[in-house]
């Protein structure tokens, strides 16, 4: 008889994996759990392993706890936190915004502390390779590692994090706006190109200035829409949304524009009720049908985004001063061609409604045009797991399709492996799953039905073999 369970794998190590790992470590103590990352920095993924303290969570640090149940555990450990405050936290009318490698180190400490809890085995076990492969097995999956090693594991939770988009503009001056050893020799006489007006330009921004970069940044999208900014208010209660606008995306906007109108009436701005959707956001999300979930996707995602994921005040202070100040332009428009010269990429960009391109030199071109799709996805993992009929995209080919409980379904539509996922790759079947509020609960849920599934399946087998 077995007298080890084989672990269940946990295959990425940012926020969504980590807290499902931990989770899993305190409801399963006889199972280990193996937390396998990629990257040098487990705990941290690429949106809190930056080191600039201008980058800024946008959301409050007053709802950034790790624990659906603790809601002040990330402000009580801030207030214990050592490191000067002034540097990597903002104190704001509208609230508290803390640095995101701060979180990063806070998420880490987590991860710390539940490795060092005594015991006669250890629990929580990390392995720092990728995962290439998982090969279904009778007792669950061979976990196959990019330097060649193989494990068995009972089961799988995919936590792959936000998926790189497709590579943007074919040119040797084009970089990841996450690896800043490509800006170290930038000069000042010649534009730098960040392709995207999002929350991730506003970082690119942050993180050029912050290196002593004096040039000029141009910044272009389709709709060149800044996200909004965050702002002191009072709340606003949970709406009660009538069945016809969740069945209909033109009825739902008309509701959110008479919601929103009153409650200006009462005083109360515009910000207080799109967050008091939050509760209702994933209902509302699946209750559209697919047609107007693509009509959304088409026509007004990229204005909810600029509402719904709003700028840190001091994030929007340092883009208001850039713009004022000549430092930075943004432009409505796309790139339609990039030729690569002699030390420089000449980027023509079709402005909306003009007839030619206009013709712009720059030293460098970041993508910052956000997260890509399963659907498109280069990652070897999920494209292996396609391949071997595993998993499927969603309907609209954001993320992956699951069951309800989060079981990933293969191309026949069946949940019937251990394997599931959280976080971002949900999107399409959630929409709101990629902040922190959104996936705490989740990764305890998920935690609580996984182990539920192990234990049960290890039942069995120990009636099997009595």
């Amino acid at each position: 008889m077995r007298t080890t369970l084989p672990p269940i794998a946990v295959i990425g190590a940012g926020f969504s994996g980590t807290m499902a790992a931990l989770h899993l470590s305190r409801l399963m103590p006889e199972r280990p759990v193996l937390l396998c990352e990629k990257s040098g920095a487990f705990a941290r993924g690429l949106a809190y392993a930056t080191g600039c303290s201008d980058h800024l969570l946008n959301v409050r640090a007053t709802n950034m706890s790790a624990f659906p149940d603790q809601p002040e555990h990330f402000a009580r450990w801030l207030e214990a936190c050592p490191l000067d405050g002034a540097a990597w936290t903002r104190s704001t009318p509208a609230g508290l915004f803390a640095a995101r490698g701060l979180y990063g180190r806070y998420v880490t400490e987590l991860l710390l502390t539940a490795l060092s809890e005594p015991g006669p085995a250890p629990r929580l076990m990390l392995e720092n390779d990728e995962v290439v492969d998982l090969a279904p097995t009778a007792e669950g999956f061979d976990l196959t590692l990019a330097a060649g090693r193989r494990r068995q594991v009972a089961g799988a939770i995919l936590a792959c994090g936000n998926l790189r988009a497709p590579r943007g503009p074919r040119s040797r001056y084009a970089v990841d706006p996450w690896d800043d050893t490509q800006l170290d020799d930038l000069r000042s006489d010649l534009p730098l190109l960040i392709i995207g007006t999002g929350l991730t330009m506003v970082d690119a921004v942050a993180a050029l200035r912050q290196r002593r970069f004096a040039g000029p940044i141009l910044a272009v999208s389709r709709h060149g829409l800044l996200p909004q900014v965050h702002a002191a208010g009072a709340p606003w209660p949970a709406p009660e949304i009538p069945i016809a606008a969740r069945r209909s995306l033109t009825a739902l906007l008309r509701f959110l524009r008479d919601e929103t109108r009153r409650a200006a009436s009462a005083g109360i701005d515009w910000r207080s009720v799109i967050d008091s959707l939050r509760g209702a956001s994933i209902g509302l999300w699946r209750s559209l049908p697919l047609s107007e979930q693509r009509r959304f996707l088409r026509h007004v995602r990229a204005f909810w985004d600029v509402h719904r994921h709003r700028m840190a005040p001091p994030a929007a202070e340092i883009i208001g001063r850039e713009r004022a100040g000549g430092g930075l332009t943004l432009m409505r428009a796309r790139v339609v061609a990039v030729e690569d010269q002699a030390g420089h990429a000449r980027v023509s960009l079709r402005e909306r409604g003009a007839a030619t391109p206009r013709i712009v030199d720059v030293q460098r071109i970041i993508d910052a045009t956000g997260v890509g799709r399963v659907a498109d996805t280069d990652d070897l993992l999920l494209r292996r797991l396609m391949g071997r009929g595993l998993i499927r995209p969603d309907a609209l080919g954001l993320g992956l399709a699951v069951a309800d409980d989060l079981a990933v379904l293969d191309q026949r539509g069946e949940a019937g492996r251990p394997l599931w996922t959280l976080g971002p790759l949900l999107r399409g079947t959630l929409w709101e799953c990629t902040a922190v509020p959104d996936i705490r609960g989740q990764a305890a849920e998920l935690a609580r039905i996984v182990a539920a599934r192990l234990q049960e399946t290890a039942s069995g087998t120990e009636r099997e073999t009595a």
